[in-house]
Parts: structure tokens; C-alpha cells; sequence
């Protein structure tokens, strides 16, 4: 529907010589200044709201730079080869989803949890995978790992158990006995060095855990 109704407004854009890309009714136009980027917004405004008699949101309408302009959860660092970036709102909202799967009062098996971690990473990367990879990513992934870290640790509940597991896992008797019995909140123990040793990527890996730039670089290679 709205590429019907917005058809006359393509048109009078090309017909003014605009540089321009529009998705639905999500529309960016490209100037070469600030000023006149605000000559062309109230003029474009005037054409969608007068001619064709339809609204213009006014809150998301507005002059940004080019580089901080996004499309669709795209923007674009402006180097000579021209990156594609991930929309910082994506990123947070790819960290609310995750922060919903790995919730410690979520009671699920570990191999479901991360079943459906892996549906939402694959789906996530498979469309941003036209994007650069960054720190950004590596951060992520970091932060998922030390979600995961937490769930383990209230699994494992008590300190027999936890000393059990930690020394099965190659930690020493005295760290292991020590880190059992600590009271320290799910989190803090999750960031602990001991943890990051008897849980460390490998393990993450060996159960099966999709990481972001992994994921990315085998959709990259399949193109």
C-alpha cells in the first residue's frame, strides 16, 4: 500500500534530482548540507501532506547526519570502502532478546535453551550478515557466554554439587571448595576467573552454542 501511495512522491523526488532510498514509507533523502536537508524536509512534507493528504510523523522526521542515519537496522560507516554497520537500536534489542532466553527464572533444559538461542542467533546474522564485523560483536558474545555462565551456576544450586562440578571441570580442590561456597550473586560469579576457567568457550562450543561472528563469517563464505 504504500509504495501505491507513495509512488507520486518517488516521482517528484526523482523529478528534483534527490538522492534517496525509501522502504514502505520509511524514507531517507540525501543532501549536502544542513540547511539544505531543512529546505527539503519542509518541502517534501508540503508534498506528502498537501498534494497527496497524508500525515508526516514529525517526531521521527528530522535532520541527522548521513553517518548517523539508518535504514531498516543499517547505517554506514563512511570510509573509503564504504562498511555497513548494525544500527545500535538493533544491537539492544538483539540483547533484550537474549537477556529473555537466558533468564535464570526461565526453568528450561540447557540443550533447549540453547536450541533456541541458536534459531534467533542464525535468523538475527542471516539478515545483518551484509554488516562488517566489529567489537561490537565480540562484545555481545562475551556478554551472552557470561549469561550462560550464571544459568550453570544456579543449576548447579548447592555447594556439594558445585564443588563436584567445578573440580570435574579441572579446577582445583581449594579454588573449587572456596568458589562453592561463596556468597557472591549469580553474576559476579559468572565474570570470575574461576568460571571463565571451568566454563570456558570451548565448553560453550562442545555443547553446541552459536556465537555471532562464527555464524557470520560461514554466511559470508556461502554467498
Amino acid at each position: 500500500m504504500s509504495n501505491i501511495m507513495l509512488d507520486d512522491l518517488d516521482r517528484e523526488l526523482f523529478k528534483r534530482g534527490h538522492r534517496f532510498v525509501r522502504y514502505a514509507d520509511d524514507l531517507r533523502i540525501f543532501v549536502g548540507s544542513e540547511r539544505a536537508a531543512r529546505r527539503v524536509l519542509a518541502s517534501v512534507t508540503a508534498v506528502v501532506e498537501q498534494r497527496l493528504k497524508l500525515k508526516v510523523n514529525r517526531e521521527k522526521s528530522k535532520v541527522v547526519r548521513a553517518s548517523a542515519a539508518t535504514l531498516l537496522g543499517f547505517g554506514l560507516y563512511f570510509t573509503r570502502s564504504g562498511k555497513i554497520r548494525v544500527d545500535p537500536k538493533a544491537l539492544a534489542r538483539w540483547k533484550v532478546r537474549i537477556r529473555e532466553l537466558t533468564s535464570r527464572r526461565w526453568s528450561i533444559a540447557m540443550d533447549e535453551r540453547i536450541a533456541k538461542i541458536n534459531r534467533y542467533m542464525a535468523g538475527w546474522m542471516g539478515y545483518f550478515q551484509l554488516s562488517d564485523a566489529s567489537r561490537a560483536f565480540r562484545d555481545l558474545e562475551e556478554w551472552l557466554r557470561r549469561r550462560m555462565r550464571q544459568i550453570r551456576w544456579k543449576e548447579w544450586k548447592r555447594f556439594a554439587a558445585r564443588r563436584r562440578n567445578l573440580l570435574a571441570l579441572g579446577i582445583p580442590e581449594r579454588a573449587a571448595r572456596e568458589r562453592a561456597g561463596s556468597s557472591k550473586g549469580y553474576w559476579r560469579m559468572a565474570g570470575s576467573a574461576v568460571l571463565q576457567r571451568g566454563l570456558p568457550n570451548s565448553y560453550w562450543d562442545d555443547l553446541g552454542l552459536k556465537m555471532l561472528k562464527p555464524t557470520w563469517q560461514r554466511l559470508r563464505s556461502a554467498r
